[in-house]
């Protein structure tokens, strides 16, 4: 079972998955891409991870439009328009009989190289596409108990760097951060932006809640959360007070409540963070509403058949 914000139930049949790979349905000890792939040479590459729910796929085309804008801005050509790439994901769902508490990766890659540079002229075919389903049911402990979060050192990019509202292959900063986190003991990392301010943790977005106002960052050098996005127009939905704007990890320390939020386990709880305990050590009132109200959303989007 993965730790913290991506725990969930183990189940047998991840055993036998099939995985859709450049046309074909392998199964997943035979499912493999070239050594000379531009993913595993270069990380050179978009992704998408997308739930299924009840038999549908869970916020479909506003993933598709970051996956298909994040390959636009790395100039890789997917060779699929949105329709082609729904119905490859439905054949791989449909050779695994999968209808519910399902994670499907989605993977691009610029293609294969005909030696390892990192030039695209040196791409010898289209891109790579990599269907991953996984059996996997978040574990509700988590979203009523809480994660514990600690500042690391590691900061955001910037969009003239390696633009961090991208979400690619190359994860190298995230992963630095998540290390960074994982040896003092926290299931995640908040990470800071090149000013100072606090801007995402290392796979999910941050959330504060100060005197019944709720804020995140301006979005400026963190992934355009999709689920983070749900979160905000539900805030205003429901009339409570939403802030895109900078603050302070000392803002952080000080606040009632935080959590964070992601694609797979919805909205989570952080109860400690750099020592300190928020809402008193246990979920927050707000946040617990939040949840609530998340929930009624995608059950009314995406009901049981």
């Amino acid at each position: 079972m993965a730790k913290g914000t991506h725990s969930y139930l183990e189940d047998d049949r991840n055993k036998s998955i099939k995985i859709y790979v450049n046309g074909k349905i392998l199964s997943r000890t035979d499912a493999s891409i070239s050594v000379f792939d531009s993913g595993f040479l270069l990380g050179d590459g978009v992704w998408e991870g997308i739930r299924l729910l009840n038999g549908k796929l869970v916020s479909l085309d506003k993933h598709l439009e970051r996956l298909f804008f994040g390959a636009k801005q790395l100039d890789i050509n997917i060779g699929f328009s949105h329709k082609e790439l729904i119905r490859i994901i439905h054949k791989t769902l449909n050779a695994n009989d999968m209808i519910n508490d399902v994670h499907i990766r989605l993977i691009v890659s610029r293609g294969l190289k005909k030696t390892p540079y990192q030039h695209p002229n040196a791409t010898i075919k289209g891109s790579t596409i990599v269907i991953i389903p996984e059996y996997k049911k978040v574990d509700k402990k988590v979203n009523e108990k809480g994660i514990s979060l600690v500042t690391v050192n590691t900061r955001r990019g910037t969009s003239d760097t390696q633009d961090p509202r991208l979400n690619t292959l190359s994860k190298l900063n995230c992963i630095l951060a998540c290390i960074e986190a994982d040896k003092e003991g926290a299931d995640e990392g908040i990470m800071l932006d090149i000013n100072g301010n606090v801007s995402t943790c290392n796979s999910t977005n941050f959330f504060i809640i100060r005197k019944g106002e709720v804020w995140t960052s301006k979005g400026l050098y963190c992934l355009p959360g999709i689920t983070r996005k749900m979160v905000i127009d539900i805030c205003k939905e429901k009339n409570i007070p939403i802030y895109e704007r900078d603050f302070s990890i000392k803002h952080v320390h000080t606040s009632d409540e935080a959590f964070v939020t992601g694609t797979f386990a919805g909205i989570i709880p952080a109860i400690n963070i750099d020592g300190c305990k928020i809402s008193n050590g246990i979920r927050g009132n707000l946040t617990h509403r939040l949840q609530e109200y998340y929930l009624e959303n995608l059950m009314k989007l995406y009901p049981e058949k």
